[in-house]
């Protein structure tokens, strides 16, 4: 791993390891200062679920959300299907998906936080979610076996990244033939070139690392997706999107090929 990648992951790690505990000690989500998923409160976090949602959570649970959608109104899940929620944070997503789930199905969240995995798994015991498993991991390398999950979901994480395209080979691997994505991420314009985004928040923010809508779609058919779908639901800063991303691994694979590098202006 290259020093840039371990010095973003790195930073990433400290700031969401700082939310959690803020969240604990009653001081919200700890980003006060916008250089955290969840900067405004109007296009991240606890809004974008509904008073209904809200209410079968417990309140660290919302508080912690600093997501930029909300993937579990999208995903469709279906009672016994087994869930993978990637940078399951606090573990809004990952509770919400067990009890849609039901007690026949299962919800992994997957985080390198130990903060916030273990603010996630009080969480999933206030709200009596038995079915919630939280794993510590990288979203690069997820701690599960392949074809193990109908469903890959996530909020607001995958532009955290610095490997993109291992990010998006792992969802393929670990989803079942048939298996879907349905994941809310921040997503710029095709217009807009690295420097730009960079010039509109920070990695960490949510806004630097983040995809071009072209370049999420190039990378989700490199990784053999069929189905690719990217969304925009809503402004976070000029030219950059909350997007709601769909896509479904065949159930015949897709010829072998060489993935390419993920890079920002890489498809336009």
């Amino acid at each position: 791993m290259n020093t840039t990648t371990e010095a973003l992951r790195d930073e990433v790690r400290r700031r969401y390891a700082e939310a959690a505990l803020s969240v604990e000690t009653g001081d919200a989500c700890g980003c006060g200062d916008g250089d955290c998923c969840g900067g405004e409160a109007d296009r991240f976090g606890e809004a974008l679920y509904g008073a209904e949602e809200r209410s079968e959570l417990p309140d660290a649970a919302v508080l912690a959300s600093l997501g930029c959608g909300n993937p579990t109104a999208v995903a469709e899940l279906r009672e016994g299907e087994v869930v993978l929620d990637l940078g399951s944070g606090g573990g809004i997503d990952v509770i919400l998906s067990a009890k849609r789930v039901g007690p026949t199905g299962l919800a992994y969240g997957v985080d390198m936080t130990e903060e916030m995995l273990a603010l996630a798994r009080r969480n999933a015991e206030e709200a009596d979610v038995r079915n919630a498993i939280f794993l510590k991991g990288m979203i690069e390398d997820v701690p599960l076996p392949a074809n193990s999950v109908d469903v890959v979901i996530s909020n607001c994480v995958v532009n955290l990244s610095a490997d993109k395209a291992a990010v998006l080979t792992e969802v393929a691997r670990v989803l079942k033939p048939g298996g879907r994505v349905g994941i809310s991420d921040v997503v710029a314009e095709d217009r807009l070139s690295a420097a730009d985004r960079a010039e509109r928040g920070s990695h960490v923010g949510c806004i630097a690392g983040a995809l071009s809508k072209c370049e999420y779609e190039a990378g989700l058919e490199a990784a053999g997706f069929a189905g690719v779908s990217v969304e925009f639901t809503h402004e976070v800063a000029d030219g950059m999107h909350g997007a709601i991303v769909q896509a479904r691994k065949p159930h015949s694979p897709a010829r072998s090929r060489q993935l390419p590098v993920i890079a920002a202006g890489a498809c336009c």
